[in-house]
């Protein structure tokens, strides 16, 4: 009863509510003087018509009667006139009762009051003494993703929603979400941001900088990751308190960058653990193609572990007999000496140095094509909209107005002869019409592609890209590293880093006895104990308590490790 009153008394504080209910009682208004004229009517009818003597009750009840299209037939009229204005009382009454009644009934208070019982779902707070909770500005591309990397690690999370509708329908789906303003002070205190853990900011770069200056009133100490959308914007949110500022667009240009061939065949660096680094390397015109794993033996000449094979997008596991193809690119871990002793074996192979293709002169177009120039590689750019020609400026050594699905264009561009094309559009389905354009005209380029929805991963896969990387996954990650201050290593989408900590239920079993690998998927590629990173885990690894797991592979992967672990191993 509590819960009734109090939604009412919500959906009665709202002016367009009561607006809504001053509209329906003006219509029941009206339609209570069209039943009383006719009341009187009827009865004036009566008496001097058809010399019948009725009660005015009985006038109501007549004109209810064939109002309602009831018609008992126990009063009637016999005369023409009579017989008329029953004509005239039941269509006005099919159109005022049995049509408008129901619409404004509908339109005017019960869809706002059900649009209120949706308001009133969403919490206006966190639950008291709520502590080390990360608070997430807003429902976009990145939060689905963070949210499920953030049950994994049980850490407490809230999404600020502003419209109470769209709260509504998130706390319906499951969101741990809190309506309010993402600039207002009042909001922040209900989320208690002063005993949080860390407040992602992403909004857009102006909403950022608002948001970090209302949060610092709360909390001074609390971290606050912004996101950039705009270079020019990382000094504003850095001096308006942001504790880390990440210029998304520009990262993900520059993971791009770092998965092309171009140039001497070299590892490329994509991350470190500790003073490990985990580098890729492409297969492509290298003695290790049509090769098994077991006969390149990497690690008794580098040192170097592998510990995942690239093959048309898919990382696969480790297998001794796993044959190296021309597409395929290794995942190693090594330091830094292993690493550059492997590029210097390397120099001599796949000695490319035709202009790397870019396609899409945005944001991540010109970051990646930035990258690869300060790396010493030659950029050609095609850019379809004339506008952008200016802002590309340094980012490519040649621009190519029009559009990249022109065969003509492509082929002036250079792509018979590009090492690796670069599908960097906003539009998913225009990289997947590209990908598989590129991919017929030069079946050995490389195509490395960015992604803006998940669910088109697979797509653009199909149609024959080499890597995928989304804005997404590369904000989760980031946003991951900072949160447990550990590397940003981006493998690639769908594919992750996570350090795991080893139960006491597996205390003394090795690797092989656990099976991991086996049953959950999962690449186990170092192991950290007692502040040493030991890399060169095998099957007789023995695990003991207090140790750390660094594996990588799914979040579905991640989540049945959980579970095995849960079950004793």
């Amino acid at each position: 009863m509590k819960f009734v009153v109090s939604q009412l008394a919500y959906f009665l504080s709202e002016g367009q509510v009561r607006r809504n209910i001053k509209a329906l009682v003006q219509y029941l208004i009206f339609l209570g003087g069209v039943i009383l004229a006719y009341t009187v009517i009827f009865h004036v009818l009566m008496v001097t018509v058809e010399q019948q003597d009725h009660s005015w009750l009985s006038g109501l009840y007549w004109v209810l009667v064939v109002m309602s299209t009831l018609g008992f037939g126990d009063i009637t009229f016999q005369s023409d006139i009579g017989r008329v204005f029953s004509v005239v009382v039941l269509v006005s009454g099919i159109i005022l009762l049995l049509v408008l009644l129901p619409f404004v009934f509908i339109r005017f208070f019960y869809a706002p009051w059900l649009e209120a019982r949706v308001r009133m779902r969403a919490p206006r707070d966190v639950p008291r003494g709520t502590t080390g909770h990360v608070v997430i500005c807003r429902w976009d591309s990145i939060a689905p993703g963070l949210l499920e990397r953030l049950r994994l690690h049980h850490i407490p999370h809230f999404v600020v929603e502003p419209d109470p509708s769209a709260a509504g329908r998130l706390f319906d789906d499951g969101v741990p979400v809190v309506t309010g303003e993402v600039d207002a002070v009042d909001t922040y205190e209900k989320l208690r941001l002063q005993d949080a853990r860390l407040l992602f900011a992403n909004a857009e770069d102006t909403t950022n900088t608002s948001i970090t200056l209302t949060a610092r009133e709360i909390a001074p100490t609390v971290p606050i990751v912004s996101i950039a959308a705009s270079v020019d914007s990382i000094d504003v949110l850095q001096l308006s308190g942001s504790t880390h500022v990440l210029p998304l667009a520009q990262r993900l240009g520059e993971q791009l960058a770092n998965r092309v061939n171009a140039g001497h065949a070299r590892c490329h660096v994509i991350g470190r653990f500790h003073d490990l680094l985990v580098a890729e390397l492409p297969v492509h015109n290298t003695p290790l193609s049509g090769q098994t794993i077991r006969q390149i033996r990497l690690r008794e000449h580098a040192r170097i572990n592998i510990i995942g094979v690239w093959e048309r997008g898919r990382l696969m596991p480790v297998h001794a007999n796993h044959t190296l193809s021309h597409s395929s690119v290794l995942v190693l871990v090594g330091k830094d000496e292993q690493i550059a002793r492997l590029d210097e074996l390397l120099v001599i192979y796949d000695t490319n140095e035709n202009p790397v293709l870019v396609l899409g002169g945005g944001k991540v177009g010109r970051a990646a094509g930035h990258a690869l120039r300060r790396q010493g590689i030659g950029v050609h750019l095609i850019e379809k909209n004339p506008a952008l020609q200016e802002r590309i400026g340094e980012a490519a050594d040649q621009v190519f107005i029009g559009d990249a699905a022109d065969r003509q264009i492509l082929s002036r561009a250079g792509l018979d002869d590009a090492p690796s094309v670069l599908l960097t559009t906003h539009d998913d389905a225009t990289n997947t019409y590209l990908a598989i354009y590129c991919r017929r005209l030069k079946p050995d380029v490389r195509l490395v592609s960015r992604i803006t929805h998940d669910r088109n991963v697979e797509a653009v896969l199909r149609a024959g890209a080499d890597f995928v990387l989304s804005y997404a996954t590369l904000g989760v990650n980031s946003v991951m590293s900072i949160l447990l201050d550990s590397e940003l290593v981006v493998l690639g989408e769908g594919i992750e880093a996570f350090h795991v900590d080893v139960p006491a239920s597996l205390n003394g079993r090795t690797l092989a006895e656990t099976a991991i690998g086996a049953k959950t998927g999962l690449t186990v590629v170092a192991m950290r104990h007692n502040g040493r990173l030991e890399t060169t885990v095998g099957p007789g690894t023995q695990l003991s308590t207090g140790a750390t797991l660094i594996t990588i592979g799914s979040t579905e992967q991640r989540r049945a490790l959980t579970e095995l672990f849960a079950n004793g191993g």
